[in-house]
């Protein structure tokens, strides 16, 4: 009897991870742009599947989620982005970059990949530049605009 509870809870365990790692799976990175406009520098990330959730903050300076180490990057300031659930493992760009074309945007850097958490920090010259966060469809995008 023990080992059927057992086995039935290990069952339920994976059937509930199995939409989890379904849907990491299906939004993928497949593109980094970024272009210079009228009184914002923009990086667009491109995916394919659904919508990822995103969160950004400001930071010093980029570190290495798995282990914390700082990363050498451009920049006065980072915005750290995180989107999940997404991964870039079958990505074959950049995935570090300086941005030479760019007014105020310096480096685009990958900081994880990992469990469906995807970063990257976007380095930019000055501080506390304001920032937008937006999404387009037909290919999932994620834009992030910075202003000059």
């Amino acid at each position: 009897m023990k080992r059927i509870v057992v086995a039935l809870v290990a069952l339920g365990m994976a059937m509930s991870v199995v939409p989890a790692a379904s849907a990491a799976e299906g939004t993928e990175l497949t593109n980094i742009r970024t272009g210079r406009h009228a009184g914002f520098d923009r990086v667009v990330f491109d995916f394919t599947g659904p919508r990822p959730e995103v969160t950004a903050g400001r930071s010093a300076e980029p570190y290495h989620c798995g282990s914390g180490k700082p990363i050498t990057a451009k920049g006065d300031e980072f915005l750290d982005v995180t989107m999940q659930p997404a991964n870039a493992h079958r990505y074959t760009g950049p995935r570090s970059f300086d941005t030479p074309g760019l007014l105020n945007v310096r480096s685009v850097t990958n900081t994880c990949d990992f469990e469906a958490h995807l970063g990257f920090s976007i380095g930019y010259a000055g501080a506390g530049r304001a920032y937008r966060i937006s999404f387009l469809d037909n290919p999932t995008r994620v834009v992030v605009d910075i202003d000059h």
